[in-house]
């Protein structure tokens, strides 16, 4: 095994790692906006709005995340709309994220007594501030183990991106192996990085749920 040939391009797969933490990053933004407004909708009363959040949450969690990539990628041109592969790949993890993170919220919501909600309607809050000041925070401190383990799971999602052509880490260590022909010392550095990567979010989401706990109790 020639350790070497991973040390000569380990600046190419470090380079790949940043795109796949940025572009994780930013998909499981997207997730959390998308997942609190489809939350709050299918929460709101209205029928209409429930069946269409239940409709969306239901394909993209029943969809393989390739094919709707794919869908993303290829679909849209045929409508007349360009999306340039960095853009449908960031949608796509995001519009995933965003159902699964709906579902996190919905279930935390479901937790938190509902006599605080009516007992800040008596107080003179309004139905937003309600949402803003008391449900959705603790909607979150209830959800960060859960949120963690969504964008660890979303990160190692994200290699399917290469399919597209976008140059994360997977599609480096892709390009990397083909001119060395050492694809198991890329593949194992590769791997490696993305347990470090996996790692590291593990232990900040474990601080933070720390934090956020001992907050709570002062």
């Amino acid at each position: 095994m020639k350790f070497q040939v991973i040390l000569a391009n380990l600046p190419f797969l470090l380079k790949g790692a940043g795109s796949t933490i940025a572009i994780s990053l930013v998909g499981i933004l997207l997730g959390q906006v998308i997942g609190a407004l489809v939350c709050v909708g299918r929460l709101s009363g209205n029928r209409l709005i429930d069946a269409i959040g239940a409709l969306y949450v239901s394909f993209f969690r029943g969809v393989p995340l390739l094919i709707q990539l794919l869908l993303i990628y290829y679909m849209l041109p045929l409508i007349g709309i360009d999306v340039p592969a960095l853009m449908a790949a960031i949608g796509a993890l995001g519009l995933a994220s965003g159902a699964y993170v709906s579902e996190i919220y919905r279930g935390s919501l479901n937790a938190i007594p509902r006599g605080q909600g009516e007992a800040a309607l008596a107080l003179g809050f309004s139905g937003g501030s309600i949402w803003r000041r008391i449900l959705l925070p603790q909607a979150f401190r209830l959800s960060v183990p859960a949120l963690v383990n969504e964008l660890i799971l979303l990160l190692k999602a994200s290699s399917l991106i290469s399919v597209i052509g976008v140059a994360e880490l997977t599609r480096v260590s892709q390009t990397v192996s083909a001119s060395t022909y050492r694809a198991l010392e890329i593949y194992m550095a590769a791997g490696v990085i993305y347990f470090l990567i996996n790692g590291c979010l593990a232990l900040l989401g474990a601080l933070v749920e720390r934090h956020l706990r001992l907050q709570g109790r002062g």
